[in-house]
């Protein structure tokens, strides 16, 4: 055995996380792409099924009281609250990310008032976000300025109205600072609006603790709630009542049953509702959220074994893999890294498939980038070391 499969041995032995492991539908496989889909926790069939078959087979339309669907929004985003450090009441479950992305921009910029009008977005930023903020700016009469993340503070002024940042870039992995962000667009007087598809889950967000007006994000990742599970949307308690929906919906009426046709808002973060549910893929994503509650489980558990495993990941590969064939462009430094490795590679394309083909899984990002997750609640470290020596051994 060699000295870094010894290591992980160790390291295995002595994680206080491993038997999270078992709440996982795991193969032979070291599944490294947790950062596109999460895993399947074993508890999510059994409670699925229980929705199909007694609370819509037998409860039917009963169920929306009875078994709680119509809370499921609200109640669903308060177990999601404390994984982004929000306290309770700030964050509605529903529609995709995407639609959220627009909710909270076009109401960003209706809060930043009259005179502003240019919305700042992150160039590095997944496409959506970049096509969303577009339509928002036709919608409101703004322009968009794309930048990157550490352009923002110089960029800011008086016409700023909203800036939309991702917390980590999904192609590198860099974590962006946002603390200093997020209080130099408050000291320009606009609105922050954080996507935090590639951090929630994996990392301390700390929405509260520092102020972040808006946030969006998926649960699909290391959330593991499930393809196509619902995204969410975070509105800061002070600033609910001020949220204007561009997508104002039944569900989101102070009266829903009422039928009325002029629309009154409802209170607090139930105003970034539209339309029904989506019961089945959101009551899976809470069944989900129950890996969460496990003796040991916190952000900040989560967060110590992530860096571990990528830390230990960067020195398996810089052991296996010869020198100069693969280059990380993900960022050394912890408070600059997310929960996952990026590595250029000329042959990306074509080494993630045979990787794949040996039982590691990854993912390839256009047109050179080998992108692997690491998802602390069902990796350890033997997966790590396994997959750099499949790696080295692929690209020799």
């Amino acid at each position: 055995m060699s000295e870094l499969a010894l290591k992980a041995e160790k390291s295995d032995a002595a994680d206080e996380l491993a038997g999270v492991r078992s709440q996982f539908v795991l193969d032979d496989v070291v599944y490294l792409d947790g950062n596109s889909l999460g895993a399947l926790p074993v508890a999510v069939p059994g409670r699925v099924e229980d929705v199909v078959r007694r609370q819509w087979g037998e409860l039917r339309i009963r169920s929306w009281d009875e078994s709680g669907w119509w809370t499921a929004p609200e109640r669903i985003g308060d177990r999601i609250a404390p994984l982004v450090g929000a306290a309770a009441g700030q964050i509605v479950v529903g529609d995709s990310t995407s639609v959220n992305v627009f909710k909270a921009v076009v109401a960003a910029v209706r809060m930043a008032g009259e005179g502003r009008d240019e919305i700042v977005v992150d160039a590095t930023t997944f496409p959506t976000d970049g096509y969303i903020a577009e339509s928002a700016a036709r919608m409101t009469g703004c322009t968009v300025r794309p930048v990157t993340p550490a352009e923002v503070p110089d960029v800011l002024g008086d016409r700023t109205a909203a800036v939309l940042l991702n917390h980590v870039d999904y192609r590198t992995g860099r974590l962006h600072d946002l603390p200093a962000l997020t209080a130099a667009v408050h000291a320009a007087g606009a609105v922050a609006v954080w996507d935090l598809c590639h951090s929630a889950g994996a990392l301390p967000v700390g929405l509260d603790e520092h102020g972040v007006d808006l946030a969006v994000g998926c649960t699909y990742k290391y959330l593991n709630g499930g393809p196509g599970s619902p995204a969410y949307l975070y509105v800061r308690s002070d600033l609910q009542s001020r949220f204007d929906s561009p997508l104002p919906g039944w569900n989101s009426h102070a009266e829903p049953f009422g039928m009325r046709p002029a629309y009154e808002p409802a209170p607090g973060a139930l105003r970034g509702r539209v339309g029904t549910p989506d019961i089945l893929s959101m009551l899976a994503l809470e069944a989900a959220l129950d890996v969460w509650d496990a003796d040991g489980v916190s952000v900040g558990a989560v967060r110590a074994k992530s860096l571990a495993l990528t830390d230990f990941f960067l020195e398996c590969v810089a052991s296996y893999v010869p020198s100069g064939r693969v280059e990380s462009v993900t960022p050394v430094a912890h408070e600059e890294r997310g929960s996952q490795v990026a590595l250029r590679c000329a042959d990306a394309g074509d080494v993630m498939k045979r990787l794949i083909e040996r039982g590691v899984v990854g993912d390839f990002r256009h047109p050179d980038v080998l992108r692997f997750g690491f998802t602390p609640l069902y990796v350890g470290f033997a997966d790590v070391e396994r997959a750099a020596r499949v790696l080295g051994e692929l690209v020799r």
